[in-house]
């Protein structure tokens, strides 16, 4: 239980005091004996009611301004228009990725689940989550069917929510029905030998393999702090200058020899993107359309955005509804099938997702100090096999598909890193080991 508030806790009730008009204004009283009498008379729920209907940060976040989209992209007036409607933004370069007729049905579940959670030792609701954190929709899924879903400043079920990097697990489904599909021949192949525009570059130069796993050995820094590496590549894809094959080409240090170390690089998922749309001369859309969001029966057309090439931004630019990004969890928990039918390889599903499946160097603890890291996938520190498509702003899409557990969280933190602001990234994680307890799943540590 969390501790009961004191009379400074209810700060906010002068708030409440100017909804009262005239009444209140006669009260002839100080502070804390308008607070008590309000206790007394049983108003406090109407004050704290009131006090819940705030969102966090709403006003900085742009709510005045109905959340606006705006040309700045990351602004943090436009982060809830722009990132749940990117499309609409000026400027923005966009392809559709097409549903098909048919719809997976996601019904709701008979009985709402009572989710809790513990952090930093005090217990939590899924409503005390939502009034603490920057999260503009939160869906849970059990065994397909829906036990909350929630919207949050002013979106709704239309809005298709940027990935950030929950792309890069996108781009690996769809390397692994590239595969499947003999278009790309093993992953052991150099990415050059499909992405013609590579030959020659140290990227070029590596393994499939060694990519999807972040181990090319490529020297490419990720700090966030805009003058690293991501930073340029951000820019080039947005301007076009230089192109991004260009500045791809222009990386040739290897801090590490190819394939046995992770280090994060967005990079190396835009490599991936180059080699599924050399392999198949088709564009990311295309492939998106045809290979997963028709066979999985999503309910709304998706996009991704493009650079100045008209090339998909495989590592970042995916965009799709809340219950879309759902059925994607769903499709992962059930190893790549929709109904009877596979529409993804089970065995390269489980490559990319089971730590057992991972050499010793990419376990969690290994990797990283609390994740390991599969095929473009996050890998969780349980015994049970749980893994996430993860983005940089608290984007998440957790998974167990033993249990049939599916987490979706759409945000727009404050921060892109866990090492800049851990708070809100720990509370994430702290509100999906309760929802796994909430709903039998496993919890047992790796």
């Amino acid at each position: 239980m969390q501790e009961q508030p004191s009379v400074a806790d209810f700060t906010f009730l002068p708030a409440v005091f100017r909804w009262c008009g005239a009444a209140c204004m006669e009260m002839k009283m100080d502070s804390k004996e308008v607070i008590f009498r309000f206790l007394r008379l049983g108003l406090i729920g109407v004050a704290v009611s009131t006090a819940a209907w705030a969102e966090p940060d709403e006003e900085i976040l742009g709510k005045s301004l109905g959340y606006p989209l705006g040309p700045q992209f990351s602004a943090m007036g436009n982060r809830v228009g722009n990132w749940s409607a990117l499309d609409r933004v000026p400027g923005a370069l966009t392809q559709v990725v097409s549903r098909g007729e048919a719809v997976q049905p996601l019904p709701k579940a008979s009985q709402p689940a009572d989710i809790r959670y513990r952090y930093r030792n005090l217990g939590y609701t899924l409503d005390d989550y939502l009034d603490r954190r920057r999260v503009t929709g939160l869906l849970i899924l059990k065994n397909g069917e829906i036990v909350a879903e929630r919207y949050r400043y002013g979106r709704t079920e239309d809005a298709r929510f940027l990935s950030f990097s929950m792309a890069k697990s996108v781009t690996s489904m769809l390397i692994g029905a590239a595969l499947e599909r003999a278009v790309i021949a093993s992953l052991d192949d150099l990415a050059s030998q499909y992405a013609k525009d590579l030959e020659g570059s140290v990227y070029g130069q590596t393994p499939l393999r060694h990519l999807l796993r972040m181990s090319s050995g490529v020297t490419f820094t990720e700090r966030y702090d805009g003058q690293d590496d991501i930073s340029k590549l951000s820019r080039s894809f947005a301007t076009g200058s230089p192109p991004v094959g260009s500045l791809l080409r222009s990386f040739s240090d290897r801090h590490s020899p190819s394939g046995q170390k992770f280090v994060y690089a967005s990079a190396e998922t835009e490599v991936l993107g180059r080699v599924l749309t050399g392999a198949t001369g088709r564009s990311m859309a295309e492939l998106t359309s045809e290979w997963l969001w028709k066979p999985m029966g999503a309910e709304r057309d998706a996009f991704w955005c493009h650079g100045r090439d008209r090339q998909a931004g495989a590592y970042f630019c995916f965009n799709a509804s809340l219950r879309d990004w759902g059925r994607l969890g769903w499709l992962m928990a059930r190893d790549g099938k929709v109904g009877d039918r596979q529409i993804l390889p089970a065995e390269y599903l489980l490559d990319a997702t089971d730590i057992a499946r991972q050499p010793a160097a990419f376990a969690p603890y290994k990797a990283t100090p609390y994740m390991g890291y599969g095929y473009q996938f996050w890998l969780l520190p349980l015994k049970e096999r749980t893994f996430a498509f993860q983005g940089v702003h608290g984007q998440t899409v957790f998974v167990q598909p033993a249990t049939g557990i599916v987490m979706v969280q759409t945000a727009v933190y404050a921060q892109a890193s866990g090492y800049q602001d851990p708070e809100p990234f720990a509370e994430r994680t702290a509100l999906w080991m309760g929802v796994l307890q909430s709903l039998g799943g496993r919890t047992e540590r790796y």
